[in-house]
């Protein structure tokens, strides 16, 4: 097979990349070592920055989130007996919009069969062949026979345990890592969200969210143990625990019910330096991973795939390469300021093991600051909607 662009990864960010090219008439093969189902029953974030809902309608896969999705005009900070707001509209003139990331996958996956466009998936013992030289091709296995895609350029859309980073001798790449001490226990549940916004609370008992995917659909997420495990924690007890970290008045009108789905994810800061290698592209996953904390996971996937899409379309349409050279460069420019965001919002609102009066007196000053000075709620509200491309 032939194709201008493998993109090796069919979650959101392969699938937007592969869109937004094939309305340039650029083609793209999409490889996916899971059936579609699959990618779909995975639940992610749902917090969409402007860029992002502006590359979905410029992919043509924006109408139904259009529809469906609703603005954040911003968020509730509590942090024992305080609370306030912080107004992304007030300070930035923009919104976050509030969109479940399975619901953005299958509106990409619709879009994508409706154009015809190729999508392989339970593909597996993918390879990357001759990434820096002029004639790159992938191998793959698909029900046991290998298979062979060659190309222009190739996207490693495959996520932190996919084959595309590892691709990148390590001569060649550097990672800088922070494993944070603890998780994030959350729950879906068919209730209404307890606040029109989001709740980020902090309390002697350690982090607390509150958030939603519709009128009807919530996300709550206590912080916990690395040693957790979703089965020591019965409906119950999460509801019990969830009351005693977030402001009182949020618990009273709490309404709880039972779980349809409840997961541990720990946290963890990641970057990849380069972000190409030849004719290969990192991008989401592959290449960084934020603390949820931010709502910078998706988002900052999205940026990724703003600069390589544009990139790429200014090389075969212009003639213009200076975006495919430059595209590590200016993607980390960005993945650094948003990892920045995540990391300091995670230290702001969390416990840590052995935290000492000192650190949390500090916490506690910092939340202070945050909430007496317009400045500070200026710039946490700019990179919360999303820092310019």
């Amino acid at each position: 097979m032939r194709t201008q662009v493998c993109i090796i990864g069919g979650g959101p960010s392969g699938l937007l990349l592969g869109q937004l090219l094939h309305r340039q008439g650029i083609a793209t093969v999409i490889l996916e070592r899971k059936t579609r189902d699959y990618v779909l029953g995975r639940i992610r974030a749902g917090i969409l920055e402007t860029g992002t809902a502006d590359l979905l309608r410029q992919a043509g896969a924006g109408d139904r989130m259009d529809r469906e999705s609703f603005a954040h005009e911003g968020t509730v900070i509590a942090y024992g007996d305080t609370q306030f707001g912080v107004n992304f509209h007030a300070h930035t003139g923009r919104d976050v919009i509030v969109y479940g990331q399975t619901e953005l996958t299958r509106d990409l996956y619709d879009a994508r069969e409706a154009a015809g466009a190729p999508t392989l998936f339970n593909v597996d013992h993918v390879t990357i062949h001759d990434a820096k030289s002029d004639a790159p091709h992938v191998t793959y296995h698909v029900a046991g026979t290998e298979h062979r895609i060659d190309c222009d350029f190739i996207a490693g859309c495959d996520g932190f345990h996919g084959v595309s980073r590892q691709t990148i001798p390590l001569s060649v790449r550097r990672e800088y890592e922070k494993i944070y001490p603890f998780g994030w226990l959350g729950i879906l549940s068919e209730t209404p969200p307890v606040h029109d916004e989001l709740i980020y609370s902090g309390s002697e008992r350690g982090f607390a969210l509150c958030s939603m995917r519709s009128a009807t659909l919530s996300r709550y997420y206590i912080q916990c143990a690395l040693s957790d495990s979703p089965e020591d924690w019965s409906d119950a007890n999460f509801w019990e625990e969830l009351k005693r970290r977030i402001p009182e008045d949020a618990a009273d009108r709490l309404i709880t019910g039972p779980s349809i789905e409840k997961s541990i994810a720990p946290l963890r800061s990641f970057v990849c330096e380069p972000m190409q290698w030849g004719r290969l592209f990192l991008c989401g996953d592959a290449a960084h991973i934020v603390p949820p904390t931010g709502a910078k996971g998706l988002n900052t996937a999205a940026s990724d795939v703003h600069y390589l899409y544009t990139g790429l379309r200014q090389h075969y349409l212009d003639g213009d390469s200076d975006g495919i050279e430059r595209y590590s460069e200016r993607a980390l420019a960005r993945v650094w300021k948003a990892e920045r965001f995540s990391w300091s919002t995670t230290n702001l609102l969390h416990r840590y093991p052995h935290q000492s009066e000192f650190d949390i007196k500090m916490q506690q000053a910092e939340v202070a600051f945050l909430r007496d000075n317009a400045a500070a709620q200026k710039v946490f509200a700019q990179n919360y909607v999303g820092l310019p491309y």
